[in-house]
């Protein structure tokens, strides 16, 4: 069905045009992006996390996402202590506080609460409301105990990807058609008998995002997605993300484009900008100081990893400060590092902050003016 992008009106219409997509990731989990326990604003509470949206959409950000997340009490440890809102209901209620912020809600759309009549329903609601400023950032669930909390054991990978294109082929369906429709998946255990949603969503449907990496869920952006979320194949560190991520945003596009269809990419970089380069990287390097070994302990990573070898702690030193890469230095710096990923072919960021409110309004004050004058903002 059409992508929100073929309507020249859209508000997905307007992010694109924007030479590079700046967007947020809200902290709404505690312990934000970070593990860290050095003192800091972050917060995951709704007010604190609205009021991050309403000072990035003053900045003229174009998205902001929140991820979900399914955890038995205690969550992963340490500052990951399990307290949380839920990525869609937190996102559908700022989306009376803004006007024009596109806001992208995570979904595990193969856990229990979802049938896809109830998705199509919920998710065109919200559309309406929000005048064509809704995505979902689709996710299939990956963790054992995530699963496992709903009943039932953790789904093969590729797998999760095959479900996951029928609750999407039925709930497009629902959206775009304009009579009864009747569905009977192939794999999945529900099915639709004489469904009808209403409204149907302004721009064709909702923005659709995935994140991935691997072969099945490339595969799977490349037909659905209109952003595909993506890591970097050589960690976090950035002069190795900028040697991988050319060929790696190359192959993502080129499987889009095999299908008929263009996708734009987007990475998380944690951003830790001062006035000066000394200042930013004595930053980070508090931030690894504080890094809380609570909060490994249910990783897959060692739980002692601050006490291993030279791989071990820096892998430990990259998930105190989070973020799918790295970028530390000045104004300037961060600038230029923006830059370079665009030139890798990153069509937009997803920032993190360690301390969210402060580093948001230095980010908007310093770094944001510098972007406008590299052309990568109008």
């Amino acid at each position: 069905m059409p992508s929100p992008a073929g309507f020249a009106d859209s508000p997905v219409s307007r992010v694109l045009a924007q030479p590079l997509m700046l967007g947020l990731f809200l902290p709404i989990q505690a312990g934000g992006w970070s593990a860290s326990t050095l003192p800091r604003s972050t917060d995951w509470s709704f007010d604190y996390n609205a009021a991050l949206v309403q000072r990035a959409e003053h900045f003229g950000f174009d998205l902001v996402f929140a991820l979900s997340q399914w955890l038995p009490k205690g969550g992963y440890g340490g500052v990951f202590n399990g307290e949380a809102l839920d990525s869609f209901m937190s996102l559908a209620a700022m989306t009376a506080l803004t006007k024009r912020i596109i806001l992208v809600a995570t979904s595990h759309v193969l856990y229990g609460p979802w049938h896809p009549l109830h998705f199509a329903k919920f998710t065109a609601t919200l559309d309406h409301i929000s005048q064509g400023r809704w995505g979902i950032n689709v996710v299939t669930g990956h963790r054992a105990v995530e699963h496992e909390m709903f009943g039932w054991q953790r789904i093969e990978h590729d797998k999760r990807y095959e479900l996951a294109a029928e609750f999407l082929d039925a709930v497009q369906q629902l959206w775009a058609q304009p009579d009864n429709f009747t569905f009977a998946p192939a794999l999945s255990n529900w099915s639709l008998n004489g469904a009808f949603v209403t409204p149907k969503p302004r721009f064709g449907r909702p923005l659709l995002v995935n994140a991935t990496g691997s072969d099945a869920g490339i595969d799977f952006a490349a037909r659905y997605s209109d952003i595909v979320f993506i890591t970097s194949p050589n960690g976090s560190e950035i002069e190795a993300a900028l040697q991988a991520l050319p060929a790696h945003t190359a192959r993502v596009k080129a499987e889009a484009a095999a299908k008929g269809r263009a996708i734009r990419t987007l990475i998380n970089p944690m951003v830790i900008c001062r006035e000066t380069a000394a200042e930013a990287h004595a930053y980070h390097d508090a931030i690894v100081a504080h890094g809380d070994e609570g909060s490994f302990h249910r990783f897959d990573s060692d739980a002692h990893a601050w006490r291993g070898g030279s791989a071990q702690r820096t892998q430990a030193a990259a998930r105190a400060v989070g973020g799918n890469i790295t970028i530390v230095g000045s104004p300037e710096q961060i600038a230029e590092y923006i830059v370079r990923l665009h030139q890798a072919g990153v069509d937009g960021v997803q920032l993190s902050f360690f301390d969210f409110q402060p580093d948001l309004e230095f980010f908007g004050q310093r770094v944001l003016p510098l972007l406008r004058e590299a052309g990568l903002r109008h």
